[in-house]
């Protein structure tokens, strides 16, 4: 079998001598693929001609592969596979599913989510929860993840420059308390409650340094402590352990849902935001991606998402990013 002669070789020529090969019987194999025998047998032969080597012995009563076609036969299949996954990633969008990350469920991201499933049932979204941005952000530029949503202004301008962007919510910041803090009989917590205070923001984090980033703009201008590092909780019950044992207030946002044993309280006086954006890879199409748009963009319109409290807290960059429209 001549090698390099293989480099060009045409997929329908190895469909067909795969047919055959598992077929083994010339009739069968053309009706599996929809085509006459005789264009068949003349793509067989095309393909050996190809090749330099026969890959059937043909009797009047059998057909059987020749060494060099039991050769051939893993690599066809394989070549014919991965033609497969090239035909249905770059083919209808649509028939691919778009892999969203939320970040976490049960918050804004998901509503988004979940509308946007009602306006293309048709499409697969599929839900994923990368936890930060900035780790996101990456896989999306490697195509590992189609859409994100998170603080875009915290993003390196490099891999910012890539994405697009789609603001959706001024999320107003709270921080979750143990029961038993000295807050947590309170309705709201005012930031400069917490002055002095150590609370938690992800520091040492590296998925979520658009976060820490944003709670150490806040905490340098109220007096508050940014807590030191610390492991990775991943999942509510690793969460709930870490808090019990450090004790530290945990800064969040208001729709963030309750751990047991804890309360959470919005911060006010002004009102720290978190700017919410939907976030994708620039010049990325798919009917999904535009449902989650449309979704976002009616929710925000229905639930006031865009408005900003008039007694609010927002770098600059982040509001002029939040005026922003791809």
């Amino acid at each position: 079998m001549s090698v390099s002669s293989t480099s060009d070789t045409d997929p329908r020529l190895l469909r067909a001598f795969v047919a055959v090969a598992e077929e083994l019987h010339f009739t069968r194999a053309a009706a599996l693929l929809y085509i006459a025998q005789q264009a068949l047998s003349r793509d067989v032969r095309r393909l050996e001609r190809e090749l330099g080597t026969e890959l059937f012995e043909r009797t009047t009563r059998q057909v059987s592969l020749t060494p060099d076609g039991e050769r051939l036969l893993p690599y066809a299949r394989r070549v014919l596979d991965a033609h497969g996954e090239l035909a249905a990633a770059f083919g209808d969008p649509a028939a691919r599913p778009l892999l969203v990350d939320l970040n976490i469920d049960g918050m804004t991201a998901a509503r988004v989510l979940a509308r946007a499933r009602e306006l293309a049932p048709e499409c697969e979204l599929m839900a994923r929860f990368e936890s930060g941005l900035t780790w996101a952000a990456g896989e999306v530029l490697a195509g590992r993840l189609d859409v994100s949503f998170g603080r875009a202004a915290g993003l390196d301008p490099a891999v910012l420059s890539r994405l697009s962007v789609q603001p959706v919510r001024y999320e107003p910041m709270a921080v979750l308390l143990p029961h038993d803090h000295h807050l947590a009989g309170r309705r709201v917590v005012a930031l400069d409650e917490l002055s002095g205070e150590t609370v938690y923001a992800g520091a040492g984090n590296t998925r979520t340094r658009e976060w820490t980033e944003l709670a150490a703009r806040l905490f340098g201008e109220w007096g508050i402590v940014l807590a030191p590092p610390a492991p990775l909780a991943v999942g509510v019950a690793e969460l709930q352990r870490v808090m019990a044992k450090s004790r530290h207030p945990v800064l969040t946002v208001v729709d963030f849902p309750p751990l047991p044993g804890t309360v959470v309280r919005p911060l006010v006086r002004p009102v720290p935001l978190s700017p919410l954006l939907l976030v994708w890879r620039t010049g990325a199409r798919h009917p999904g991606l535009d449902s989650l748009r449309a979704a976002a963009a009616e929710l925000a319109a229905t639930e006031g998402w865009m408005v900003r409290p008039p007694d609010s807290w927002l770098p600059e960059a982040d509001v002029s990013l939040m005026r922003h429209r791809s």
